[in-house]
């Protein structure tokens, strides 16, 4: 079974569907990008892949045992949470609010991983900092050490990159990539830079009002609608 599916889904608001006829299946390690041009659905999609919004029509459903608590979330930044007066260790520790069920304090053991994951990200020595104090790039790996407290399993990020110059943004696809290749965290990522898709993605979905493909990158780099935006868009996966 799928770790994720989703069932001739239709999406929207106040009645009127944005995206609908979505159906596609998400395994355990895949790396799917959602591209498409700006009110497509990407991140209605998204919301309604974590929950927060049901589909008008259609399924979504979870399997190999995978939660809805167990996906770990980077969204959009907005300028309030930019300025969010927090330090980077009660950020990341936030992440673990699910684990600590009825228990209003962390335990050791979940101080520690909080840790482990601000190690991964390369973010140790920031640990006492306030967030608000951070560049773009340090202020979306501490969030990525949040979603990665909330799960090992699967990542929705919607546009993790946005607003970050070109060397941050070749790092940030290249952490993503690592901890979909060498952890096998799988990766849903909104993303309107096709060409780092194509070179990132093992899977690409392409959405309109209806889709217009889903399937490996390389079958979406041969097909028609591949040709078109594949060779045409010029982003930062070089």
């Amino acid at each position: 079974m799928a770790q994720l599916s989703c069932k001739d889904v239709a999406l929207g608001y106040e009645g009127k569907a944005v995206t609908e006829h979505l159906s596609f299946e998400v395994n355990k390690g895949d790396y799917l990008c959602i591209v498409g041009e700006n009110g497509a659905g990407k991140s209605t999609l998204i919301k309604a892949l974590l929950g927060l919004k049901s589909p008008m029509s259609g399924t979504i459903e979870t399997g190999e045992g995978l939660k809805p608590t167990e996906i770990g979330y980077l969204p959009q930044q907005t300028q309030v949470q930019k300025d969010f007066p927090a330090s980077v260790r009660e950020i990341v520790l936030s992440g673990l609010l699910n684990k600590c069920g009825f228990n209003p304090f962390y335990s050791k053991k979940l101080k520690e991983f909080a840790a482990l994951q601000m190690e991964r990200m390369n973010i140790s020595e920031l640990s006492d900092r306030c967030y608000r104090e951070l560049s773009g790039g340090q202020q979306q790996r501490v969030l990525l050490a949040r979603a990665l407290c909330a799960t090992g399993k699967m990542l929705l990020l919607d546009e993790p990159v946005a607003g970050l110059d070109p060397k941050v943004t070749k790092e940030m696809y290249e952490l993503i990539y690592r901890l979909n290749r060498e952890d096998g965290i799988t990766v849903i990522m909104v993303s309107h830079d096709i060409a780092a898709a194509v070179k990132y993605a093992s899977h690409i979905l392409h959405i309109s009002h209806t889709p217009l493909f889903f399937g490996t990158k390389e079958d979406y780099i041969a097909s028609d609608i591949g040709k078109t935006f594949a060779d045409t868009k010029d982003g930062g996966a070089e």
